[in-house]
């Protein structure tokens, strides 16, 4: 037992060497299973041990993924978000990681119009959606707007744009403020739709593409975006980090402690 007590010890202090922080949340998972933590340790650290990135451009990564609507989990959310302020992170910056995020919700949009488009027209009603350059003078003025405001154009639009341009405008004013007014740098703006879009909660693969993409045309380099699918491959541990304490309860409550 002392000798196991004295590897916790260890381990306890290679994890915060590796990764900055300490969280009571790994108490629990150390003590259980220390065999298991010590493989979490040397996965998670990877990035950290061999990686290109900020660290605060990482803790943003992290917040990103644990407060996207697909995850919402506060604990981690909080962690990094402590983690971002002790590398120097100011509340604009993440606030505007919190804004980027925000935009997640478009997605019901983007992935359900062109079924939408689609079974119109295997119905035999494809003549009640509108047509190439039914939108005129609005409807260019709208594309160039976004097209500026954000730096890119996807065919994705084309049809939002049509068949609904109050909405599409609305969402363009929306997504647009941390473009607008931010603070970070496009390139780390696109790391982070990166992030949640290529996360195992959301795996928006149209999405993943157009960022990866707007990101290499930042100036992102391979080891960049790569390091940005290492952080977030790690989601997983939360089904370990929610699990184990829950466990332990139970545990007790069977009188099996």
């Amino acid at each position: 037992m002392d000798e196991l007590s004295s590897r916790q010890r260890a381990l306890k202090e290679e994890f915060t060497q590796a990764r900055g922080y300490w969280s009571p949340t790994w108490d629990q998972v150390l003590a259980l299973d220390p065999n298991f933590f010590e493989a979490y340790m040397n996965f998670s650290s990877v990035p950290w041990r061999h990686g290109v990135l900020d660290p605060k451009v990482r803790e943003f990564i992290y917040i990103a993924i644990d407060a996207s609507t697909t995850h919402l989990h506060a604990a981690g959310t909080r962690v990094h978000m402590k983690n971002a302020l002790g590398y120097g992170a100011t509340q604009q910056e993440i606030m505007e990681v919190l804004q980027l995020i925000s935009v997640l919700g478009i997605h019901s949009v983007t992935h359900g119009v062109p079924i939408l488009m689609e079974e119109m027209t295997a119905a035999g009603r494809g003549g009640e959606l509108p047509k190439p350059g039914d939108g005129g003078e609005r409807a260019a003025r709208l594309k160039a707007e976004f097209t500026a405001a954000r730096g890119y154009w996807s065919a994705l639009w084309d049809d939002v744009l049509a068949l609904s341009p109050d909405f599409f405008e609305a969402y363009m004013r929306f997504s647009s403020v941390p473009w607008q007014h931010g603070r970070l740098e496009p390139k780390v703006k696109e790391f982070i739709y990166i992030a949640i879009d290529a996360a195992t909660t959301h795996l928006y693969a149209p999405g993943t593409r157009i960022h990866i993409r707007n990101a290499i045309g930042y100036g992102a380099t391979s080891q960049e975006i790569m390091e940005v699918l290492e952080l977030i491959s790690v989601l997983g541990i939360h089904s370990t980090t929610h699990g184990v304490p829950i466990l332990l309860e139970e545990l007790k409550a069977a009188g099996k402690t």
